[in-house]
């Protein structure tokens, strides 16, 4: 029974309409990052005060992967999708009407909120259709974070360069709802009940067989994931402002964050490919320590080609990441807490993300350039690549291949 519904037709069709939902939903975390020039001259604010929006949405982003995941293993995830659309449709329209800064701010707590169910919560639902190529369909559905920041800013450059960014947001806020809603509709079907407890007696056998408890290892996953995507952010959250202040312009830096999302794309297929042979832990290992070398690459260049150029290398470095602790957590947890304890860890990066979107621009206001924003994220990602460093060393198993597990 588990091998006619695992890895099957359907689960690679549900993988599929999981993508476009992915490539749709999550564009609520990218479009503030590319209207941010725009926001922060028309209401004259400050570089650090610029990212308030963007670290409001990652603050909802990060609460809604855990509530969320918890709705979605409680209701299902069709129903908490459509919900949670219309959540960021309502939200970015309020904004392009908001007259104030604050006001603009605040309401991307509600946009990050929502935006989280086409993130971790998607991703946990998936990972529970599929056993041998669990990792490249982990991969594939959080690669449709990146295509939606990939592809968006693209998209949305002629609207703000025609209409600003008040028009952008409204593109946006049509285009979430008519679009995913129809998709999640094709989500409605759930993994049969005597699948589900065949992968609990697996995934408890193998939790048993390393020196920390699922608990734990979840809350050092927590950790892990602040230090490695405080690193992270500096240059997707800053790229287009420090293209910006360098004078190539705000377009300049939408094609680099396009560049560096196309990168991360590859970088989480190849890395989803590698944990279905390695598993979780290592893969995260390695996708870890590259990040560190990448961000290094930027301190020593300025130039135009070497930005695009250091950022396909940051891209194609670090888009494993996020998507190897969704793994990990889904080689040791109970499926039936797959939402909550995906959520939870993704949670934990995306918190990451918006402190170090916050701390880059408080640098920034600081020393006034971007160089010590770097050597920050450097500090944190060697925090991070210690910490799974101890788990490798010291779990028994840790580094066994999910295929092998009858997951």
């Amino acid at each position: 029974m588990t091998q006619t519904i695992l890895d099957s037709r359907y689960a690679w069709f549900r993988l599929a309409v999981t993508l476009l939902i992915a490539m749709v939903g999550n564009v609520g975390m990218w479009a503030v990052i590319v209207v941010m020039p725009s926001v922060e001259a028309e209401f004259g604010v400050a570089r650090a005060a610029s990212t308030y929006p963007y670290t409001l949405t990652m603050i909802g982003f990060a609460l809604g992967n855990y509530y969320i995941g918890r709705a979605v293993d409680r209701f299902g995830v069709s129903r908490t999708l459509i919900a949670a659309a219309v959540a960021v449709s309502l939200g970015i329209a309020a904004a392009a009407m908001s007259p104030s800064f604050a006001i603009v701010s605040a309401l991307h707590l509600l946009v990050g909120f929502g935006t989280a169910a086409s993130f971790g919560p998607l991703i946990a639902d998936i990972s529970q259709w599929f056993h041998k190529r669990r990792g490249i369909a982990v991969a594939l559905a959080a690669s449709g974070n990146y295509l939606a920041g990939a592809i968006w800013p693209l998209l949305l450059e002629g609207v703000l360069a025609d209409y600003g960014w008040r028009g952008a947001y409204w593109v946006l806020a049509v285009a979430v709802t008519g679009i995913v809603v129809p998709l999640t509709l094709l989500l409605r079907r759930q993994v049969p009940e005597e699948v589900t407890a065949q992968v609990a007696i697996a995934a408890q056998a193998r939790a048993q067989s390393t020196r920390f408890s699922p608990r734990m290892l979840m809350w050092l996953l927590a950790i892990a994931g602040i230090g490695c995507c405080v690193a992270m952010s500096m240059p997707q959250v800053h790229i287009v402002s420090l293209s910006v202040d360098r004078g190539y312009g705000p377009a300049v830096g939408a094609e680099v964050l396009s560049l560096m999302l196309v990168g991360g794309v590859f970088s989480r297929l190849i890395s989803g490919l590698l944990a279905d042979r390695i598993g979780g832990v290592p893969t995260l290992l390695i996708g870890s320590t590259l990040q560190a070398i990448a961000l290094f690459l930027y301190l020593p260049f300025d130039g135009i080609v070497s930005l695009y150029l250091v950022s396909l290398i940051f891209g194609l470095s670090q888009g494993g990441i996020v998507p190897s602790y969704a793994i990990i957590v889904r080689e040791y947890m109970p499926p039936k807490e797959a939402g909550e304890r995906v959520g939870f860890v993704m949670m934990a990066t995306i918190l990451g993300m918006a402190l170090g979107g916050w701390l880059s621009g408080w640098i920034f206001d600081v020393t006034g350039s971007y160089q010590w924003a770097f050597l920050n994220g450097i500090a944190w990602n060697i925090l991070n690549i210690g910490i799974i460093l101890m788990v490798v060393l010291r779990g028994r198993s840790g580094s066994a291949p999910s295929g092998q597990l009858a997951t």
